[in-house]
């Protein structure tokens, strides 16, 4: 009999008397691999439940999940558990778009640490690491930084610098698969029952790391193009492998199209936690309605002028900022929609209560 614990499950409510908890391992289309106290299985979603008048949110590797065991065939998945961390996406089949129905997807789910990588060649790009950082932040875990490659660094150190700059507080770790720099570091963030994501570009080393982690090689790795230091993604669903230590790891497809969403009314404070030092300036400005542009007395454009700040980390703050205010909007717009929608469908409940009722006294 398998523990579940040893997977990280915690029991946040009691299943019932016929379902098990499990853990969703990988996700194939409408088809679900799950480890449950029975051993490894596989399962399908009950239609009733997610399909229904108000649907459980759809299970994603990473998921602890109630189910119905079958024996000899396809479980039944009849719950999704609440969750302590996920990254999501815009679901790519669903929603009227173009009448403001979008729909968020969830591609991985209950991570503890998000492993966010940057190979120090053609890759290394600050923008691109704010908003990872952002995104983790976001999401509900903690970030890592692993920078990949440091054998092809030509200025280590001052990458690394560059790195801490805009990543108060969150570990940094060079590595190199070749010389096998820095993975010691990594075990302190990979212990048992532990789950960690990656998330990175194509090209900086995502299937290389897991197979070293892993001992052997569970990802195939390609070549990169040497015009742009750029590779092809190898995933091609998404899945939770065990590591050796105990720990695990979740690798999807759908990380390069993660968006920014406010998924867990964390967006804004997220924005806040990467760029610390520029909201430090917002209210040292002369004027409390200062737009930070041409005004007198603004902090934030002495401090570019000092260099205490970048401008295009200002352009990057900003950029996030807006990109934070559009999900809150769009998020408040599809309540009200929602809201709307519901209140017009208890309207014609009750119209159609009140006609039969009106046929019924007058025939």
């Amino acid at each position: 009999m398998i523990d579940l614990k040893q997977y990280g499950y915690t029991e946040t409510e009691k299943p019932g008397e016929r379902t098990l908890p499990a853990r969703i391992t990988a996700v194939h289309r409408e088809r679900y691999e799950l480890i449950c106290q029975d051993g490894t299985l596989h399962g399908k979603l009950k239609t009733s439940v997610y399909y229904g008048r108000e649907p459980h949110p759809f299970p994603t590797v990473g998921d602890y999940v109630f189910i119905n065991a079958v024996e000899g065939g396809d479980s039944q998945i009849v719950k999704t558990l609440p969750r302590r961390s996920y990254f999501s996406r815009l679901d790519p089949y669903g929603g009227d778009r173009e009448h403001g129905g979008y729909l968020e997807q969830a591609v991985a789910a209950n991570f503890d640490t998000v492993f966010i990588m940057q190979s120090l060649n053609q890759n290394f790009n600050l923008r691109r690491l704010e908003r990872y950082l952002t995104m983790t932040w976001q999401s509900g875990a903690v970030p890592v930084i692993i920078l990949t490659k440091a054998d092809l660094s030509e200025d280590l150190y001052r990458q690394i610098g560059e790195a801490e700059a805009i990543a108060a507080g969150v570990d940094i770790i060079a590595t190199s698969i070749k010389s096998g720099e820095g993975l010691d570091s990594l075990t302190k963030h990979l212990q048992p029952g532990k789950t960690c994501v990656f998330m990175g570009s194509s090209g900086v080393g995502k299937s290389s790391l897991l197979n070293t982690l892993m001992g052997e090689d569970v990802m195939t790795v390609k070549e990169i193009r040497e015009d742009d230091a750029r590779g092809r993604h190898t995933t091609t669903h998404r899945q939770l492998f065990k590591l050796p230590s105990g720990a695990f790891v979740i690798d999807t497809p759908g990380m390069r199209e993660l968006g920014i969403w406010d998924n867990n009314d964390g967006l804004t404070e997220a924005v806040s936690e990467v760029f610390t030092d520029i909201e430090e300036q917002l209210g040292m400005c002369k004027f409390s309605d200062c737009k930070h542009e041409s005004e007198p007395g603004c902090a934030v454009n002495a401090a570019i002028k000092s260099g205490d700040i970048t401008q295009k980390r200002w352009d990057s703050y900003m950029k996030l900022k807006r990109e934070a205010l559009y999900a809150e909007n769009k998020r408040e717009a599809i309540r009200k929609k929602s809201a709307k929608n519901q209140g017009i469908a208890i309207w014609s409940k009750r119209q159609r209560l009140a006609d039969e009722t009106y046929r019924k006294e007058t025939w």
